[in-house]
């Protein structure tokens, strides 16, 4: 398949163009040919030096990711930047990227594959980020004990395990879900009845806010809540006949 190609699929599929006001990520092919054949992809969470290295270690033709190389533009290919950059030209692995878009997916999203853990039903868009969505909404019944086993023994956490914040009701029935670093959707969760937020990193003051509305909050990492997400495009890529292979570069955070 052209490269070209497969950046038009994942950008039609993942409606790249509406998060272009919405996102600081450049998503989309950032770094590559058009022109160029790809037979084999790598997909990791994250476009670090390890996960690019080990691209090019697997002769990818390309590398997908949600948390690309450029926020906002990139002003001096040099320090981290350039050893990053470097191993990418040096190896021709292009770069696909997929922020926003991915975490909004309704489908193939990151929120979407938690709410397919938890089986989910009655699902409805939550996270409202302007004029989009970044996570999901849905119902179900759990004890906070079995949303927690749920999540640390599905996630890979890095050993840090699943941090709950339990001041909500003892049976979880209407979930909010925004993963990575969703904290900041705290008050909405709240405004729309829900029992608990499911989401990645936490900050100081969600503890007391968490308390004070009395809502149960799921720490699961930002690394572990945001695997679904490129998952479900390597099996997107695998369906279109392309050879794949996942790096696994978990944080712990």
């Amino acid at each position: 398949m052209n490269l070209a190609e497969l950046a038009e699929r994942y950008d039609d599929r993942l409606r790249t163009d509406d998060f272009a006001d919405v996102d600081a990520s450049a998503n989309g092919l950032q770094v590559g040919p058009d022109d160029r054949d790809v037979e084999r992809v790598a997909f990791a969470v994250d476009a670090a030096e390890r996960t690019i290295e080990e691209a090019a270690d697997r002769d990818a033709d390309a590398l997908v990711v949600h948390h690309g190389l450029s926020w906002g533009g990139i002003e001096r290919v040099t320090g981290r930047q350039y050893r990053r950059i470097a191993p990418l030209v040096e190896n021709d692995v292009a770069l696909y990227v997929s922020h926003l878009p991915l975490d909004s997916h309704p489908e193939l999203g990151n929120a979407a594959g938690i709410a397919d853990l938890l089986g989910l039903d009655s699902r409805e868009p939550f996270g409202r980020m302007g004029p989009e969505h970044v996570g999901q909404r849905g119902r179900g019944s759990f004890s906070v004990e079995e949303v927690h086993d749920l999540l640390a023994g599905e996630l890979d956490t890095g050993g840090r395990g699943v941090r709950v914040l339990d001041f909500g009701p003892e049976t979880v029935e209407d979930v909010a879900i925004v993963t990575g670093s969703g904290a900041d959707w705290l008050d909405e969760a709240v405004a729309v009845g829900a029992d608990a937020l499911i989401t990645g990193e936490g900050k100081q003051k969600v503890y007391h806010e968490a308390r004070e509305a009395e809502i149960d909050v799921f720490l699961a990492g930002h690394y572990a809540t945001e695997t679904f997400g490129v998952r479900s495009l390597r099996s997107l890529a695998e369906e279109w006949g392309l050879e794949t292979t996942f790096i696994a570069a978990p944080t712990g955070l």
